[in-house]
């Protein structure tokens, strides 16, 4: 595992845990931007991706330069990079057709009802432009089915530790349907009205699995970053 800087303006670091001739599996922290948008343009993971690996900025006519998935800019965790058209066809491909096995750490406000539940409302944008769960087509503009598994891990006086696992890959998904079983994630500005000392939403991308070109199942793990780690031993315990 080789540790990079990224961008320096974005105070994250970027960390390679597998570098295949077709793909890298990467660890991004919390704080980095994926890839631009009208309120940031530079100091992205693509510039990062670009400057050390150049091959793929030719890849999906450089729109989208080896992202085959995204994670939210205060999300941490593992992510598939493509480095060649044929790698990324096949990824997305594979993600279309729920071949990729994603499991995230999330610590919620509460507890869910249930000790194992799967949660399925679709998601969609109202005429502003918002992302809500469904409840009601009156107002929504498009919506998407949305299924999320989840799973106690360990419960707390007012919070709960929680394993999920997106089946499909709405924008914001996670988020929007914890905080639709009143269990907002712990960070959550957007979507959570608990007050907390931390300065980034309590979800990690720990898991993740696939199938790579040659068939052969592979798989890696990501623990804890040490700021969600140090919270909830010492915030949360």
């Amino acid at each position: 595992m080789i540790k990079f800087s990224s961008p320096p303006s974005s105070g994250s670091k970027i960390l390679i845990i597998s570098e295949d001739k077709d793909y890298l599996v990467i660890e991004k922290s919390s704080g980095l931007l994926v890839h631009s948008t009208k309120y940031q343009k530079e100091n992205t993971l693509v510039d990062w991706l670009i400057e050390n690996y150049p091959e793929i900025k030719q890849i999906d006519g450089g729109e989208r330069p080896g992202i085959v998935h995204r994670l939210d800019q205060n999300v941490s965790g593992l992510m598939i990079i493509a480095r060649n058209q044929k790698s990324f066809e096949y990824f997305i491909d594979q993600f279309k057709n729920s071949r990729v096995k994603k499991e995230y750490l999330a610590l919620v406000c509460g507890r869910p009802a249930q000790e194992k539940g799967t949660i399925e409302l679709p998601i969609g944008r109202t005429k502003k432009g918002k992302l809500v769960v469904v409840q009601s087509k009156k107002k929504i503009k498009i919506s998407k089915p949305a299924i999320t598994e989840y799973e106690v891990v360990q419960k707390f006086s007012k919070f709960t530790l929680l394993k999920l696992r997106p089946l499909t890959g709405r924008t914001h998904q996670i988020r929007l349907h914890l905080q639709s079983i009143g269990c907002p994630i712990v960070g959550d500005k957007q979507h959570s009205k608990a007050k907390t000392d931390l300065d980034r939403i309590f979800l990690h991308a720990g898991y993740l699995g696939f199938y790579d070109l040659n068939n052969q199942w592979q798989e890696f793990k990501s623990d804890l970053p040490k700021e969600l780690n140090d919270f909830l031993n010492k915030k949360v315990r």
